[in-house]
């Protein structure tokens, strides 16, 4: 796969520096020196050393990525969003991993669908990166970047919460304020592998929220992360007594919904490949809107 760009800078540089100025990782530049790869400047391959001068065309060559024989292929459909030479968006439907899980005896999680879609696509890339996770049972939004450069692009937004996600989720009972933030560290359930907490030696963790309808019943919240921990929604309203409609986990079952009442509907970050944002939109699942139409449509 080849990445180009026009070098427009005034002062020369070497050509490691100036690929490194269009994001281009130390790692990515071991794969073009070490593992089958090319660095050239005007067409022509060069060494890293090599001078980049004024309005010189840089390229980064990356050798096709080989699917890994130990993830299985799943000839399940997959709901896909948006799609690009760079990335790929779906939406996840309820009770998918996102990932494969070792005690899951069927091998059908988004990554098998993904690595399906793949191979009948004939696609050059053919390794499935994962850049965002849901839980099973959230529904919404996942992005799979579709080579190393993309994944190394993402994961460095990441880091700096740069990728933005809302949710939309059913809580139990009226929430305190129209808007607000659960500033609370999370930590793991000593008492389970699984569950997490709110406790003093967890990891910082916020999140903000916005009651979209409320009664005395439920309230239907949109929720922004500005942080990434496991079950962070959940654990948050749950730890103010405000446990998500349908979680099995933190709350009570619900006749209405059969997992946690919880999806990513709306999802954006920046493609430094074709210079702009991606935002998307996931509606609500059947499931959900037919618990929110029992909350809010009487």
């Amino acid at each position: 796969m080849e990445f180009s760009w026009i070098y427009d800078h005034k002062t020369p540089r070497k050509l490691r520096s100036a690929l490194k100025m269009y994001g281009v990782s130390s790692s990515l530049l071991k794969v073009a020196i070490y593992h089958g790869g090319k660095m050239q400047i005007n067409g022509e391959d060069k060494w890293a050393v090599d001078m980049v001068n004024y309005h010189d065309k840089v390229t980064l060559i990356l050798p096709p990525e080989v699917s890994n024989d130990n993830v299985d292929i799943s000839s399940a459909p997959i709901n896909i969003v948006y799609e690009d030479r760079d990335f790929l968006i779906m939406n996840k439907p309820a009770g998918v991993a996102t990932v494969p899980a070792h005690n899951v005896p069927v091998a059908d999680s988004l990554v098998n669908r993904v690595k399906g879609y793949y191979s009948r696509q004939n696609y050059e890339n053919q390794v499935t990166h994962v850049a965002t996770r849901l839980d099973r049972d959230t529904s919404g939004l996942v992005v799979f970047p579709k080579h190393r450069f993309a994944h190394a692009v993402l994961d460095e937004q990441l880091k700096k919460h740069l990728v933005k996600k809302n949710y939309m989720a059913l809580i139990e009972g009226k929430v305190p304020a129209k808007h607000g933030y659960i500033d609370a560290p999370i930590q793991r359930d000593p008492d389970s592998f699984v569950k997490r907490m709110v406790g003093r030696k967890g990891k910082a963790s916020v999140t903000e929220y916005w009651c979209q309808e409320s009664n005395s019943q439920a309230s239907l919240v949109k929720i922004r992360l500005h942080t990434g921990r496991t079950h962070q929604i959940r654990v948050h309203f749950a730890s103010l007594g405000f446990p998500l409609v349908g979680d099995k986990m933190y709350g009570d079952c619900s006749s209405m919904i059969s997992r946690q009442a919880l999806h990513c509907y709306w999802l954006s970050f920046y493609s430094p490949f074709k210079k702009t944002n991606i935002t998307v939109t996931a509606p609500l699942p059947n499931d959900f809107q037919a618990a929110k139409d029992y909350y809010f449509s009487k």
